[in-house]
């Protein structure tokens, strides 16, 4: 049988996918995709290895590598990297990924040519990547700036606009584990591409077959791949310390890039603006695509145990704040020294909720703050930033899908002049009109000015949120995912999603939930009889909300599935009235015991849908 497959024509080899699907071992998906990489000639280099797999019966990594296209999602295309296969990250689907983006252009102008840059973070294989892109994009005419070095996401949008680009890529895969990595693209705005040109961007990528490409050092030679960096790099620092809203800079401040490269952003943003006295934790100061002295390699600052070697750190040095950006500087960590010297970490939603006070409230005392402004976050980020923003009498636009794309979008549609702040729960902040993507080095900047403003009164960012709390009720979010790895995982999360669309829970844990906004069907929807109770406007989304009744107690929950990883998300809220500050306490200790309960519940409920099916 091995040697009849071993030299045996393709439908012999088609006919074996077949025969494992019948068996149960290959899901339809995989078995359609490899079907194709056997036949299409732009799949040639790989159709022996292809081959070998199935010869030798490992079904099992074959479904791995092909039980799908790599989607397009919320940051663009991200997975594991391999070898080979459409699951995955590799070669291949990161030049089908360019090949897309340049044919689409050409379409979108109607002549060929044009202008693009790319830029990288330090994960394993990122430069390569960057390179191979390049060589694509080349070598359809376009002329390409290429960083000759790691930078962060948003220089590479900054960079986009400030060169006059028509697109940009960026190869990231963001806060992901080491084996995963990503292409992002950005449209001439400098934001990640929206429609119309996401559905004819990844039309033209499914529909690669050869893909041209040139030698990248005679590329260079002839001026078709033109390297930058230091210009680039000088014009964004400066227009980013540019926008300091205060000279308060006596802070101590411990910073960590998780080996990725916050130093070329955030730390030279911090250093450029006059802040003497921030150090860079050392053990997780050099680029490393591994991660290799971050807890558990997960680079992600919305996770508390990624401070943990920074704390002890911080602990000798009584640093006031701890700082982290994430592998590609897009997001930032905080946690902050509390009065007893214990280090306390804040959420996306609380660091979102200080920076929209304190930029608002440094606006209205120079006279740069009217009703004209806006400030613009997502569904799923707290209401919290959009009382703040209304409290100051401008407008808050806070009915977006999630992807700070759509932050930039509204930025362009309403005018960035007015644009004041905009904010996403997974720690993801921008003010001032540079760039379209949020950038940790804005936020460093802001947090840093703010904490060495109130440290003068004698408070930390911690007093600063309990007198908001005062104003505007205790405000609690959390978060909790479910994964779901592989074709069966998807076929879960599409049930959940059925069951919570037909089906909902109406009780969790004694709170009675009264109405849905389901973004998926464009209605609202009331509770337990889950009857539609009038339309729901724009935006259209794989996302719901489950609400109980508004008062001085309100809690409630919001579904959707990942656009970039095999899960599906929860999102919990509850805001409780605190009529004084004495009452703050008890209150902070009840609203958070009633929001693990709710969340427990919840948890339970997902559990018995998938065991029924």
């Amino acid at each position: 049988m091995s040697e009849t497959l071993a030299t045996a024509p393709v439908p012999h080899f088609v006919g074996a996918l077949e025969a494992a699907v019948a068996a149960g071992k290959l899901s339809d998906t995989a078995a359609f995709n490899i079907k194709r990489w056997l036949a299409e000639s732009g799949y040639a280099p790989y159709a022996a290895r292809i081959q070998a797999l199935i010869v030798a019966g490992r079904f099992d990594e074959l479904d791995a590598l092909f039980w799908e296209v790599l989607p397009f999602g919320t940051g663009g295309r991200r997975g594991p990297m391999s070898d080979f296969g459409s699951a995955t990250m590799n070669e291949r689907t990161v030049a089908e990924s360019a090949n897309g983006l340049a044919v689409y252009l050409q379409k979108a102008k109607g002549q060929p040519g044009g202008k693009a840059v790319i830029a990288h973070d330090t994960r394993n294989r990122s430069r390569e990547f960057a390179e191979l892109s390049a060589r694509v994009l080349a070598a359809h005419g376009l002329k390409v700036f290429l960083f000759d070095s790691h930078r962060s996401t948003p220089e590479l949008s900054f960079a986009v606009r400030h060169l006059r680009c028509d697109v940009g890529l960026m190869i990231s895969a963001s806060h992901n584990p080491p084996a995963d990595n990503g292409v992002k693209a950005y449209w001439s705005t400098g934001a990640q591409v929206l429609p119309p040109h996401d559905k004819g961007i990844i039309d033209c990528v499914y529909e690669s077959n050869e893909i041209p490409q040139i030698d990248f050092d005679q590329a260079v030679a002839d001026g078709k791949i033109e390297l930058i960096g230091e210009a680039v790099d000088d014009s964004y620092i400066r227009v980013v310390r540019m926008l300091h809203l205060s000279s308060a800079r006596e802070i101590s401040v411990l910073f960590t890039p998780l080996h990725g490269v916050g130093e070329t952003s955030v730390y030279r943003v911090l250093e450029d603006a006059g802040f003497g006295r921030v150090a860079i934790f050392e053990p997780q100061r050099a680029p490393d695509g591994n991660f290799t002295n971050v807890p558990n390699q997960l680079p992600n600052p919305e996770l508390p145990a990624v401070f943990g070697p920074a704390i002890v750190q911080a602990k000798k040095s009584k640093a006031a704040l701890i700082l982290a950006s994430d592998p590609d500087a897009d997001r930032l960590g905080v946690v902050v020294r509390d009065s007893r010297g214990e280090y306390v970490h804040l959420s996306g939603n609380r660091i979102g909720a200080l920076l929209a006070d304190y930029i608002c409230r440094k606006r209205r005392a120079a006279g740069t703050l009217g009703p004209q402004h806006f400030v613009v976050e997502t569904l799923v980020t707290s209401p919290l930033i959009a009382s703040i923003a209304k409290s100051y009498k401008i407008r808050a636009t806070d009915n977006l899908l999630v992807g700070f794309k759509y932050i930039a979008q509204v930025m362009d549609r309403d005018g960035p002049e007015r644009f004041v702040f905009g904010a996403e729960e997974s720690l993801g902040y921008l003010a001032g009109s540079y760039c379209r993507d949020k950038d940790a080095a804005i936020a460093a900047l802001y947090l840093c000015e703010f904490a060495a403003e109130l440290a003068k009164q004698q408070k930390t960012l911690l007093d600063r949120l309990d007198e908001m709390y005062l104003e505007h009720g205790y405000h609690l979010e959390a978060q909790r995912s479910e994964a779901c790895q592989g074709p069966k995982g998807k076929a879960l999360i599409a049930r959940l999603m059925d069951e919570l669309t037909s089906r909902p829970p109406t009780s969790l844990a004694g709170v009675e939930l009264v109405r849905v906004r389901d973004y998926r069907h464009h209605e609202i929807r009331t509770l337990p009889e889950n009857w539609k109770q009038a339309d729901l406007p724009e935006p259209q989304g794989d996302l719901m909300f489950f609400e109980s009744a508004k008062g001085d107690s309100e809690i409630g929950f919001a579904a959707r599935p990942s656009g970039t990883e095999p899960k599906i998300k929860f999102y919990f809220f509850a805001k409780t009235a605190c009529p004084a500050p004495e009452a703050l306490g008890d209150i902070k200790t009840q609203t958070e015991a009633r929001l693990r309960g709710f969340q427990n519940a919840l948890s339970a409920w997902v559990q018995q849908v998938w065991a029924a099916g």
